[in-house]
């Protein structure tokens, strides 16, 4: 029984560990709004020769800025979307991404 609670116990723990990570929606918008609205437009669409951001989810918005903030080569564009992603801890990359999906899907 004593066992069983601390299985118990553990799996509760973890469990709220994950729900303090999740991504901030709202915190999303305001780094989308302050860092990515200017090129990729307030519905996300894109201009000119930046590209939309709509339909994408979050795993894959996540894994090209954490691309671009490593300094790797993604597409055309590297030069000018990592400087901006450079600016970007592992939070605001999850919000912004969070934030793309939801909204922009």
């Amino acid at each position: 029984m004593k066992k069983m609670m601390v299985v118990v116990a553990g799996v509760i723990m973890a469990a709220g560990m994950t729900g303090a990570h999740a991504a901030d929606i709202d915190a999303g918008k305001a780094k989308y709004e302050s860092t990515c609205l200017s090129c990729h437009g307030a519905e996300g669409k894109g201009q000119a020769i930046f590209p939309p951001v709509t339909g994408q989810d979050a795993a894959y918005v996540t894994e090209k800025l954490e691309q671009y903030r490593a300094g790797e080569q993604v597409g055309q564009h590297t030069a000018l979307m990592a400087p901006h992603a450079r600016t970007l801890s592992d939070e605001d990359i999850a919000n912004v991404a969070a934030y793309i999906e939801a909204e922009f899907n």
